[in-house]
């Protein structure tokens, strides 16, 4: 029987994610095939931590283009982020994983606070938990958010779920002939402003805290199983 070479992992989905198959908004289908994909990936007892985007209804960076001010476009783009998750937590429910929203701005009528202990209590509880809200704050990502809630519950892996199968020298969708890195140094995506993981704040923490992120296709079944087992599919920064 296979084993799980992680205990804790943090599972960064992008916004885009949700759409599934859609243009905007959330796909509910996507959504439980994705739970379904979590609960095989926890069953040998793997603790996950999910921390996710909101691009799909909302991206603060694009309404500030158009006129709107940052923080309030970024304001919004949290709470989308929590629309996400709480979608995200009725899929996995609705399979019989237990799982608990955690959020950086107080919505109590709909979610928990973020909490640290609380946080990694649900976890050992075998529950997944869902960072919502961000950090709380504008001007940083959720790809910040990222590595600073893997810190903070103590995560060994960010497993960073894209729609390609890693990390390329170029984009692959526009240069038929893009290399694909199986191995890099977080400070070479540091430098390299092709090389795209996480953005350079978050990149910077995980260098600096010694937190390896793998970079892998979450459309493919089996995969976020597979990256907890610790097979090195898609690309491995660290």
């Amino acid at each position: 029987m296979a084993t799980d070479k992680y205990k804790r992992v943090l599972l960064k989905l992008s916004g885009e994610t949700f759409m599934g198959n859609r243009e905007f908004g959330i796909d509910p289908v996507f959504c439980q095939w994705l739970a379904h994909e979590i609960i095989k990936a926890q069953k040998h007892g793997t603790q996950i931590a999910v921390v996710v985007g909101g691009g799909n209804i909302f991206r603060g960076t694009s309404a500030e283009e158009n006129g709107l001010e940052r923080t309030v476009g970024d304001y919004i783009g949290m709470l989308a982020t929590i629309m996400n998750s709480l979608a995200f937590q009725a899929a996995l429910e609705k399979e019989g994983q237990p799982a608990r929203v955690l959020s950086a701005i107080d919505i109590k009528d709909v979610c928990e606070p973020y909490i640290r202990r609380r946080a990694i209590r649900h976890l050992e509880k075998e529950r997944v938990v869902i960072f919502a809200g961000g950090t709380g704050n504008p001007y940083f990502t959720t790809d910040t958010t990222a590595a600073l809630r893997a810190l903070e519950t103590k995560c060994e892996i960010i497993l960073k779920a894209t729609k390609v199968d890693g990390v390329y020298d170029k984009d692959p969708k526009k240069h038929q002939g893009a290399i694909k890195f199986k191995n890099i140094k977080i400070k070479d995506a540091l430098i390299d402003n092709n090389i795209e993981v996480l953005d350079n704040s978050a990149l910077s923490l995980c260098m600096e805290h010694n937190i390896p992120i793998l970079v892998f296709d979450i459309n493919v079944k089996d995969n976020i199983q597979k990256a907890v087992q610790g097979e090195l599919i898609g690309s491995l920064i660290s």
